[in-house]
């Protein structure tokens, strides 16, 4: 009987082994090796604080996204509301007693990681409406109650991250939110309410935006405005990424990068690092490598039998392309600079923390797809 037993439990293991996405897998590693040695050339060809961080980083992260993989989905649907408020408490400690630092006070201290609860606000709040729209039926969806719910478990902490204050995060995570609400079939006409309601009150909201918010949004319009000033970071981002022509200068040898032209090159312009040292054929292959990406956490939700991981997986992969989209609009100059992490790759322990454990709960979708959850 006991033979029988540890056989089955073996079996059953080893069903689960190869139930794992191996693609998004490799995927995952091919993009995280790119971010080491992306970080090892913004630390000017050294294994300095930022490469050495990254990498131990990736390796415990990505580490912990194999251990959340082999974690029943069924756990992850029970714990979806605990999870949001668990975050948005440390959402209130940041806000009441975080770090400070450039004027925002939005890191907490753990001694190993300066965390920043919004970054996993952004997995929270799609964990928290794939588990509310789990058992909705799509006829009453579109009821009162199902509209105004969702809308204050989505401005609570839009509201905070905005007070922090961090307009780029709130509005990463708004985007987040409404991307699950499309899928949950949401009616257009809320959507077009919304929309028309912000376009008016746009000049009211900009009048209440911090001079520096204001002026990114001026620089947006016209870069050579003060191209010393406001102006200076996309107008030497554009140079750097044009300068890369077609198959770049080479690894290690941007010169944008190396003589400090670029600044913050680890963490939101990394991308445009990349994009000088190989060119628009290596930013060709990262993109296709983000496309696999998004392609196969798409795929897993659809194989899924349960809504909460198809909700999960459908609002995780869209808010990833999501991300990837604003932050290289950003750096081209196509959008305001919003301060937006590239996913995997930009240096932040609190946003490829959010991404690993996204992308472990993806996994756990794959691994128990067969499982209805009631």
């Amino acid at each position: 009987m006991f033979i029988q037993s540890s056989l089955s439990n073996q079996s059953t293991f080893f069903q689960k082994i190869r139930s794992i996405d191996y693609l998004l897998l490799l995927t995952v590693f091919i993009i995280g090796i790119i971010s080491c040695f992306a970080m090892y050339s913004t630390d000017g060809g050294e294994l300095n604080y930022h490469t050495k961080n990254h990498a131990i980083r990736l390796c415990l992260f990505f580490t912990l996204m194999i251990f959340i993989s082999f974690i029943n989905i069924k756990t992850w649907h029970s714990l979806g509301y605990l999870f949001y408020i668990v975050v948005l408490g440390l959402l209130i400690w940041a806000s009441l007693f975080g770090i400070t630092a450039s004027g925002s006070q939005r890191w907490i201290n753990l001694y190993f990681i300066n965390l920043q609860p919004s970054e996993l606000m952004k997995i929270a709040i799609i964990v928290c409406f794939a588990k509310y729209y789990h058992r909705i039926q799509l006829s009453n969806v579109n009821n009162l109650k199902n509209i105004i719910i969702p809308i204050l478990i989505l401005f609570i902490p839009t509201a905070l991250v905005i007070s922090q204050p961090d307009l780029g995060t709130s509005i990463l995570i708004v985007l987040s939110g409404i991307i699950v609400l499309w899928l949950a079939g949401v009616n257009i006409k809320y959507f077009f309410y919304s929309s028309l309601a912000f376009v008016i009150s746009a000049p009211f909201v900009i009048s209440f935006l911090k001079p520096y918010q204001k002026l990114r949004i001026l620089t947006f319009f016209d870069p050579d405005k003060d191209p010393l000033g406001a102006g200076y970071q996309i107008i030497q981002s554009k140079i750097a990424v044009g300068s890369g022509g077609l198959t770049g200068k080479g690894f290690l040898k941007g010169t944008q990068g190396y003589l400090e032209f670029l600044p913050e090159k680890h963490t939101d312009f990394i991308f445009t690092l990349f994009s000088e040292e190989f060119g628009f054929l290596g930013s060709l292959i990262l993109l296709i490598l983000y496309a696999v990406l998004i392609y196969r956490i798409i795929r897993i939700g659809t194989l899924s039998r349960s809504f909460f991981g198809k909700f999960f997986c459908y609002g995780f992969g869209s808010a990833i392309f999501v991300y990837v989209t604003v932050n290289m609009s950003m750096v081209l100059g196509l959008l305001p600079i919003v301060g937006s992490p590239l996913p995997i790759l930009s240096y932040g322990g609190s946003s490829l923390l959010a991404t690993m454990i996204g992308l472990g709960i993806v996994m756990s979708t794959k691994i128990y797809s067969k499982q209805l959850i009631s």
